[in-house]
């Protein structure tokens, strides 16, 4: 059974793979993170888990069994009880509800454990998959994404108030 796990530095190189492996697919649905993405991985991985450390973002890797990443999940920009969600599956976890129950999990422990009470994401009009994922996972709509959201394309902001009773006093 996949584990949602808080990235670690020992995650990176099952990351790494995870994002070389999937890059044509990803690419088919969201911005290509670019080469330079892959020739700095190191540093960038490096400068998240920083992010991380200093409470701005958390970010959390689906773990399969065998130690694979089968997908990531994010929340950045976490203030004032809101942050945003991204997230990524591998193609071959797609189209099994596994980005579905992971965002629920996360809606159900974010109020807990990073103290928030709304989430927000952003998906292209063409990514229908995203789309279905987040309406699954209790999202709704709340206005449109502009193409500097999302690199380049136009979408819709979605959005979901997390329960009352998991949150932090």
């Amino acid at each position: 059974m996949p584990e949602l796990k808080r990235l670690h530095a020992g995650h990176a190189p099952a990351v790494l793979a995870f994002e070389l492996a999937n890059r044509a697919y990803f690419a088919g649905s969201i911005s290509d993170r670019g080469d330079d993405f892959f020739d700095r991985f190191t540093d960038r991985y490096n400068a998240l888990l920083a992010e991380q450390e200093a409470g701005g973002c958390a970010f959390y890797a689906l773990i399969a069994e065998d130690g694979s990443v089968l997908g990531r999940f994010n929340l950045y920009d976490l203030e004032n009880g809101t942050a945003r969600l991204g997230y990524r599956v591998a193609e071959q976890a797609a189209g099994r509800g596994l980005a579905t129950a992971t965002v629920r999990e996360l809606c159900r422990t974010a109020p807990a454990t990073h103290g928030l009470r709304t989430l927000r994401a952003a998906t292209s009009h063409d990514n229908v998959a995203s789309r279905r994922v987040l309406t699954k996972a209790g999202f709704v709509p709340v206005g449109p994404a502009t193409p500097a959201d999302l690199g380049g394309k136009s979408g819709t902001w979605y959005q979901r108030d997390l329960p009352l009773a998991a949150r932090v006093p």
